[in-house]
């Protein structure tokens, strides 16, 4: 049994639940990806209801340790895309977790 969800099982389970060809799936399911891609390249909250939030943010540059060999390397500037679930989805997660 496979523990990671992949592009190619969420293609076949839209083939499955909709009853469009698996190209036509695929191709669906690019485009979706797509539109949230060229959104975060500008910079937009991506907001998708009862999931959540992705955000692209501004890293500086700082130094950085290799903990191993302890040498202190330059950590370039660079954008990060962060992602905050949605309560709805944090509540569906935990659903059946009982605190023991």
């Amino acid at each position: 049994m496979r523990i990671n969800l992949t592009k190619q099982d969420i293609v076949n389970s839209i083939y499955m639940q909709i009853g469009y060809s698996k190209k036509i799936s695929e191709n669906l399911l690019e485009d979706f990806f797509d539109i949230i891609y060229q959104s975060l390249k500008k910079n937009n909250k991506v907001k998708i209801s009862n999931f959540g939030t992705f955000e692209v943010r501004f890293k500086k540059s700082r130094i950085g340790r290799n903990p191993k060999t302890k040498e202190k390397k330059i950590i370039s500037e660079r954008k990060v895309v962060l992602f905050k679930p949605s309560k709805e989805l944090k509540k569906k997660i935990n659903l059946n977790y009982e605190k023991e």
